[in-house]
């Protein structure tokens, strides 16, 4: 009987583990499908070479945006709640983005998809936090979200090119529909419902309407900045109203009596640093991706198949790093963990630049992909295990929700300074020229990714070496020590 009982929380544990993965696969499956599709996309809606981008985007924009707003959302609505909404908000959006006949549409599509990440990605990481204990139990659960994260990468890349050669771009769209309400639906069967009690605490409206609309305008800068120029008339406005709303939500902050982001938090040093990392993080690995397409497509000419299948390579590498990460973290500590991430991340990256050439093959870069790809697991799953420790269960929503915030900002940034690296030196260029600057100029792009990793691995020696755990009031266990 005792052995019944004990079998039965493991086994709805493992339920929810995997609901909580499937939708991290989800999550970067649509990422990577766009990536794939964007060309497609582009030509039969009409996108100019300049705007196209905003496929991608409009997604970051408003995820960027509503990130920390869907963290503090989880921790005082229910993470149940908001992990079913998200998905929802993301088959509907999904369903209109197919549909699209035109830029804006598509656009608008994307958008609210966005929102729909943003509600997501720190629901499900707070679930986490919360249903496994800090410690190896954790590390173990924060892995197989990992792993399934890097599969979608795989899945994305692959599902991405049979569906726009086989059935058209509008497919990689309507293959989320079917998934997310699945996920939705059996998360309300599988999942914990949320606990009753936080009725006392107040939502901080105006912190999240300051925060949501402060945050928007600055992702929308920093993607349209190298667009249209710092100095035009729309960057600059969004700019200062981008600050003043950032400025009020911090003085509303610290007259809060239960703020949006408790500022108490910016004592955990561990959470501090690794927010910090999560930005280097997406600003480096992250933005890796973008130039392996344009390198793929545009300068060797892959079909969207080959790119898919090309994307293999880094996607198995990356998913046996998470799980490296979870083994090291839980021997080794979290410090040790990041080290070894950035410092394969660094040496795999100067190797992988090598290959950006317009006479190299795709063989040329492997082994840079297969390196790159482990350090970029390993980094992965020690970052969320650094953002997590030390956090109370009642805060892990807003925790994570900041980890997230910074991890979009970090892309948003670095996708778009290294992209004005890259397109430096293209000038009026056409056909084989154009061909050969575009490798140069990611090549210049891919190098610089490797010194942005370094700076990683410098700011990963301020982690501590210890995190004290603090404990709801009221929780009957004591989590584990985390390994530092």
């Amino acid at each position: 009987m005792s052995n019944s009982a004990s079998t039965s929380p493991r086994r709805g544990l493992g339920l929810s583990l995997t609901l909580l993965a499937l939708a991290q696969l989800i999550f970067s499956l649509d990422i990577n499908i766009v990536f794939v599709a964007l060309p497609d996309i582009g030509a039969e809606l009409g996108f100019s070479g300049q705007t196209q981008q905003w496929v991608v985007s409009a997604y970051m924009v408003f995820a960027g945006g509503f990130l920390l707003f869907g963290g503090r959302a989880a921790d005082l609505l229910g993470r149940r709640r908001m992990f079913v909404l998200a998905l929802s908000i993301y088959a509907v959006s999904s369903l209109a983005g197919g549909f699209a006949t035109s830029p804006t549409m598509i656009i608008v599509a994307r958008a609210v998809q966005g929102i729909g990440g943003a509600l997501l990605l720190p629901s499900t990481l707070s679930l986490i936090n919360t249903l496994f204990e800090e410690g190896p139990k954790r590390n173990r659960a924060l892995a197989v979200w990992g792993g399934a994260g890097a599969s979608g990468l795989t899945v994305g890349a692959l599902l991405g090119g049979v569906l726009t050669e086989g059935f058209g771009w509008p497919a990689v769209f309507f293959v989320n529909v079917p998934l997310a309400g699945l996920v939705a639906l059996a998360a309300l069967v599988v999942i914990p419902a949320d606990p009753r009690g936080h009725a006392r605490r107040k939502f901080d409206l105006p912190g999240a309407l300051t925060v949501t609309g402060g945050a928007t305008l600055l992702v929308f800068v920093l993607v349209q900045g190298p667009e249209v120029g710092w100095g035009s008339t729309s960057i600059v406005t969004c700019a200062v109203l981008a600050v003043a709303l950032l400025v009020a939500f911090a003085v509303i902050e610290s007259r809060s009596a239960d703020p949006l982001m408790p500022f108490r938090l910016f004592g955990n040093r561990s959470l501090v640093v690794a927010i910090t990392i999560t930005a280097i993080y997406m600003g480096t690995f992250g933005a890796l991706p973008y130039f392996l397409t344009v390198l793929l497509q545009t300068v060797h000419g892959f079909s969207a198949l080959q790119t898919g299948l090309a994307f293999l390579v880094p996607s198995v590498a990356i998913a046996t790093g998470t799980q490296l990460g979870e083994r090291m973290a839980t021997r080794l500590g979290i410090r040790t963990t990041l080290l070894t991430g950035f410092g394969l991340g660094i040496v795999g990256t100067a190797v992988l630049a090598l290959g950006f050439d317009v006479d190299s093959t795709f063989l040329a870069i492997v082994p840079g992909l297969i390196v790159s790809g482990v350090g970029q697991g390993i980094t992965w799953t020690g970052m969320w295990i650094a953002a997590s420790a030390g956090v109370a269960p009642e805060e892990q929503g807003v925790a994570s929700g900041m980890a997230s915030t910074t991890l979009n900002l970090g892309n948003t940034i670095g996708l778009a300074v290294l992209i004005a690296v890259a397109n430096a030196g293209l000038g009026d260029q056409q056909g084989d020229q154009l061909r050969a600057a575009t490798a140069d100029g990611d090549f210049v792009a891919v190098l610089a990714t490797a010194a942005g990793m370094l700076i990683g691995l410098l700011i990963t020696l301020v982690l501590p070496k210890t995190v004290k755990i603090p404990v709801a009031a009221g929780d009957a266990t004591q989590p584990a020590p985390a390994a530092g």
